[in-house]
């Protein structure tokens, strides 16, 4: 068994799935030894950072295992529609209390989950220094492959036997991966204000441009993820009082009245996905193996999923490379899954075929009238696919 024996784990990335794998490793593997990397210094406060995340409830328990619950605001309920709508304004609405759960899940800041992440990192350091350590402002410059090991340079080259790669970064700035693709797409992200909408809701919003979202942040202030054609971006020239506008016939009526926004920035999107998450002694997790379309949500919760599959792999196995070919096979069909899925509905919502808005409309009036189908759903993306 692999925590019988001493394995020495470099974690490259200090992002939410980075840290999460370092706690998760340090807890659950008391044999193991684990560094931390990262350029960011760690006196930086990355508490403010402001970027929203949405959690499924898996990754919710997950942070409450390691941290305690986060200050988050709960989504009690999703509401996802087409626009124009069609089929009698035809939406799906998934409801907490309907599947017996607290929630589906929760919205948070990115630094919200950063800062308590690394706090719980720096205790454990200094509680078990000759075990775990945090070589923060010390910028990964290359891995090497041994055999049976992995080489880091950091300055210094220093021999791992498993080094996992947890630092992604966004589409625009990555090296293209072996399954990528450019969606010609760019999300405006942001904060607004609304009047008149139910807490705990979460609106998807399918319209001809592209996907729109907006996230509960509590009290009238929700996230915004407003994504639209590159190449003919009808946000970019428009004022804020003309975005308010168009913002409001974009979403529902059951989602209020925007009355106020924020700056918005602009990201590139795209699919950007290492055909396996495992590479020698190599392993990506989160956005280092798979940048996905936001459009459901799924980016850090599939990370955080990688993290805890990798982690039990490397508790039962009976050594490092069992436990990689065994955590690369199981979680093959949640990936790909996840990854076709996003991919299928950033895509699939933009296309202009005569009749095609009908039958989207359709279908998501079936899914609504269909219990047992829209639960099942619903728990994939609590939960991943298991």
């Amino acid at each position: 068994m692999v925590p019988r024996t001493t394995l020495n784990m470099a974690v490259v990335g200090a992002g939410p799935a980075g840290l999460a794998l370092a706690l998760l490793a340090a807890r659950t593997l008391p044999h193991a030894q684990v560094t931390v990397f990262d350029a960011r210094p760690a006196e930086r406060d990355v508490s403010g950072d402001p970027r929203t995340l949405a959690l499924s409830l898996g990754s919710v328990q997950l942070l409450q295992r390691l941290v305690g619950r986060p200050a988050a605001e709960p989504i009690l309920e999703v509401h996802v529609s087409q626009q124009p709508p069609s089929w009698n304004g035809a939406a799906v609405r998934i409801r907490a209390d309907e599947l017996g759960v607290p929630e589906l899940g929760a919205v948070l800041s990115y630094g919200g989950v950063v800062a308590p992440l690394q706090a719980a990192w720096m205790a454990a350091v200094a509680a078990e220094p000759q075990r775990l350590r945090a070589r923060f402002g010390h910028a990964v410059a290359a891995l090497k492959p041994l055999a049976g090991a992995v080489e880091v340079d950091a300055g210094i080259a220093e021999t791992f036997d498993l080094a996992v790669v947890a630092e992604g970064g966004v589409f625009a700035e990555q090296a293209r991966k072996a399954v990528a693709r450019d969606y010609g797409q760019t999300a405006w992200v942001g904060t607004v204000t609304l009047d008149g909408a139910p807490a705990g809701t979460a609106f998807e919003r399918f319209t001809r441009h592209g996907p729109a979202a907006l996230l509960p942040l509590g009290g009238p202030r929700w996230a915004l993820v407003w994504c639209v054609p590159s190449a003919d971006d009808p946000v970019r020239g428009l004022t804020e009082a003309q975005r308010i506008a168009v913002l409001n016939a974009v979403f529902p009526a059951e989602a209020g009245r925007v009355v106020g926004l924020g700056p918005l920035k602009d990201f590139a999107l795209g699919l950007n996905a290492e055909r396996t998450l495992v590479d020698g002694r190599t392993v990506r997790i989160g956005n280092a193996a798979q940048t996905l379309h936001p459009v459901a949500g799924q980016g850090l919760n599939l990370g955080l999923r990688d993290a805890h599959a990798l982690v039990g792999a490397l508790r039962h196995a009976r050594d490092v490379d069992a436990a990689l070919g065994s955590v690369e096979w199981a979680r093959a069909p949640d990936r790909w899954s996840t990854i076709a899925t996003t991919d299928f509905l950033a895509r699939s919502f933009t296309w202009q075929w005569p009749g095609l808005a009908g039958a989207r409309g359709l279908a998501l009036a079936a899914l609504d009238a269909l219990p047992p189908a829209k639960h099942w759903l619903a728990r994939r993306m609590m939960f991943g696919l298991r």
